[in-house]
């Protein structure tokens, strides 16, 4: 399950990943608190959320060119810097007593703009950490790495907040920049594997919006995570919702869903880290179950019983991220990696500012219920079209059988098939 933590660049840039992580959702959570502090306005922390995404949107394609004509290392160097720089100035102006809301507004583009580069750049980077063999385990575990965070930094945030105000907490996650560039300095560049960077040149965009579209298997998975992050990730829309209007619990019980959803992206991350490959079949099932258990949900008649399906849909919505993710990287030219990763994260992460209005109406329109169970149902729909597809495109068929007297769904290449019906 922690393989890859065996290789020394690796271990070091873990170890700095899961300091920034826990600063990364504490800043977020005190980002908020102090918007509405300023504002009182529930729309300003949309507006800070929707800047922080923005450069993404805008800009991530030509972050992934980028990335791949520059040193990954030396450019993860100035990209956690410049992060780094932007928290303690916003400390500055949070403790000094000076902040505004444009102070806030410029913080959250300015990290936006440098996650740009920054993304693609650390999800590459890890493939020349690990070498292809472990790269599975490395992703799965970068995805724990965050999702214990995510356990850890709100909490932190809350106490620090509530003890000693706003401003620490975006000083904590601005020195917390130092663990990640501590990291990448202490590592042995001669133990990276090297990867030949792209010269510098016109049309690399189109080139490789040209590569993804002349692979199936890279351009259906981005498509299935396009449909999945757009309409079956808008649980901030769903479970407050849920905990206000439907079981009528307040904050508690939204913060009890958020944290076992955690707990579940945890295990599914880790279980992933143990599997060791990124199957296709993996990814289809998983985003299936991943819708199926979202209708579910929308179903439930206690809070109690709906509480304890966020943890299944948790881990089957990280399998679906991890298996997606690895099995990107391990199918792309090296050369293009940069540019396929910031298409995937920009599609994946830029589905959310499209998908939360979309859900937002149809929950304030036909309820909540009938909100997470469409978001479900095109996230099933979605993955069985897709895999429909995929098998065709493999000139593969479904196969239904026993081994060992226990039942075995996989597919098979219709030769295979078709051989074994003559044999029976």
């Amino acid at each position: 399950m922690f393989s890859s933590l065996k290789v020394r660049n690796y271990r070091l840039f873990f170890g700095g990943q899961v300091v920034s992580n826990i600063g990364t959702w504490m800043q977020r959570i005190a980002q908020d608190w102090l918007v509405l502090s300023l504002t009182g306005s529930a729309t300003a922390v949309g507006v800070t959320t929707a800047l922080q995404f923005l450069p993404m949107l805008l800009f991530g394609l030509y972050g992934g060119v980028l990335v791949d004509r520059l040193p990954k290392r030396r450019t993860l160097l100035v990209t956690q810097t410049s992060m780094a720089v932007t928290g303690i100035a916003l400390a500055a102006l949070t403790l000094s007593g000076h902040v505004q809301i444009w102070h806030v507004y410029l913080a959250a583009f300015a990290m936006g703009l440098a996650t740009v580069v920054d993304n693609p750049a650390r999800q590459s980077f890890v493939s020349e950490m690990v070498g292809p063999e472990q790269l599975q385990n490395a992703v799965s575990l970068n995805s724990a790495n965050f999702q214990s965070a995510r356990l850890v930094g709100p909490a932190v945030a809350g106490l620090m907040i509530t003890g000693v105000g706003t401003g620490w907490a975006f000083l904590f996650n601005g020195l917390s920049f130092v663990a990640p560039v501590a990291g990448l300095l202490l590592m042995r560049p001669r133990d990276l594997h090297v990867v030949e960077r792209a010269p510098r040149g016109k049309g690399q965009l189109r080139e490789g919006l040209h590569y993804v579209a002349g692979r199936p298997d890279l351009i259906w998975t981005i498509v299935l995570i396009g449909f999945i992050g757009t309409f079956g990730f808008n649980f901030p829309v769903y479970l407050s919702a849920f905990a206000n209007d439907v079981f009528h619990a307040g904050a508690g019980s939204y913060s009890l869903f958020n944290t076992l959803m955690a707990v579940g992206s945890l295990s599914g991350a880790l279980l992933a880290a143990r599997r060791g490959t990124a199957r296709m079949r993996i990814l289809i099932a998983a985003a299936v179950a991943f819708g199926a258990m979202e209708i579910v949900a929308a179903t439930a008649p206690s809070l109690w019983l709906f509480a304890l399906l966020m943890a299944p849909i948790g881990m089957f919505g990280m399998t679906v991220n991890v298996t997606a993710n690895t099995s990107i990287q391990m199918a792309t030219d090296p050369a293009m990696r940069g540019r396929v990763m910031a298409l995937y994260m920009m599609v994946f992460l830029g589905g959310s500012p499209v998908g939360a209005p979309i859900a937002g109406w149809i929950t304030d329109t036909y309820g909540v219920r009938a909100g997470l169970a469409v978001g479900g149902a095109i996230a099933t729909a979605a993955a069985v079209t897709i895999g429909v597809v995929l098998a065709r495109v493999g000139n593969l068929r479904l196969s239904v059988g026993w081994n060992r007297g226990h039942p075995q769904v996989r597919f098979v290449p219709r030769e295979a098939q078709q051989q074994l019906a003559t044999a029976v």
